[in-house]
């Protein structure tokens, strides 16, 4: 299956960039995290490639099932 850089939408903690990027990569989501805001820190740029990035990156595709799972989750024990 080919890869395709989306956001996520399983990993996103603002617009699902870095989860996007780290799903693409197969790094983890967090290192992605770090080292973007390093180089906001330290380059100054990171901000504006985060929003140019959030802009053009697609939206994650959620199907039916993704929609009945937010909807209804799964029975995590609490009618126990």
């Amino acid at each position: 299956m080919k890869k395709i850089l989306r956001r996520s939408a399983a990993d996103a903690k603002i617009c699902g960039v870095c989860g996007g990027i780290a799903e693409y990569t197969g790094i983890d989501s967090n290192l992605i995290r770090l080292i973007w805001l390093a180089v906001s820190l330290f380059a100054g740029t990171g901000i504006l490639f985060y929003i140019l990035a959030a802009v053009l990156m697609p939206k994650p595709e959620t199907s039916q099932k993704d929609l009945h799972e937010m909807v209804q989750p799964e029975n995590s024990g609490a009618n126990a």
